[in-house]
């Protein structure tokens, strides 16, 4: 899609592997604990890397990892964040949805303790974090929130609680009444597409 338009762009691969996680499970960048920390560091050695101008597009929780890698460098030459289906402001609770219905665990035991782990591996203060981080953002940074009505892993009210408060921002959302978890673009292309491309167009008018 984006290349349709005549955008270069950059895939930036995260490290989701559990066993390098907890072999290296801290930044080396700001020693902080955990996977959205480690994946900022990812995210920031790619936007270092890449000259001019960017716009950073981000999916799910990993998106924590972005508007911590934004922050850190300031926003100097990132112009606009996309961020499609998350990230949550409520890690534990989406993390029983995930493994309820993404990699569903057979007994509630099982799954509250999946849960409990895999939040704090994350980052069991996401929410928090996030906050602090896009306190930092500029005046009137652009971001577009896109999310799904009927998404059960994380709801359009866990997104809200990530960007709500920064009135600073200006932040929009692309609704989707249908849409579930990252969908969007495979089920409702006409009406995703054009909303992205909107919000695009207004950044590089």
């Amino acid at each position: 899609m984006i290349e349709s338009w005549g955008f270069e762009w950059r895939f930036v691969e995260l490290n989701f592997n559990a066993l390098k996680m907890l072999a290296h499970p801290f930044s080396s960048r700001t020693e902080k604990f955990g996977m959205n920390a480690v994946w900022a560091d990812q995210i920031e050695i790619a936007l270092n890397s890449i000259p001019g101008d960017k716009i950073v597009y981000s999916f799910s929780n990993p998106t924590g990892g972005a508007i911590e890698a934004i922050a850190r460098r300031n926003a100097s030459d990132v112009k606009a964040l996309i961020a499609d289906g998350g990230p949550t402001g409520e890690i534990h609770q989406s993390m029983m949805s995930y493994f309820s219905i993404e990699k569903p665990v057979p007994s509630w035991p099982l799954k509250f303790a999946a849960s409990l782990v895999s939040s704090y591996l994350l980052e069991p203060d996401l929410k928090n974090f996030c906050q602090k981080d896009l306190a930092q953002f500029p005046k009137d940074f652009p971001i577009l929130s896109i999310r799904g009505w009927k998404d059960p892993i994380i709801t359009p009210r866990q997104i809200d609680l990530i960007f709500e408060p920064h009135r600073h921002l200006q932040w929009q959302k692309l609704s989707l009444p249908d849409g579930q978890h990252l969908n969007g673009l495979r089920d409702f292309q006409t009406d995703y597409e054009a909303g992205v491309q909107k919000f695009l167009k207004n950044i590089i008018s």
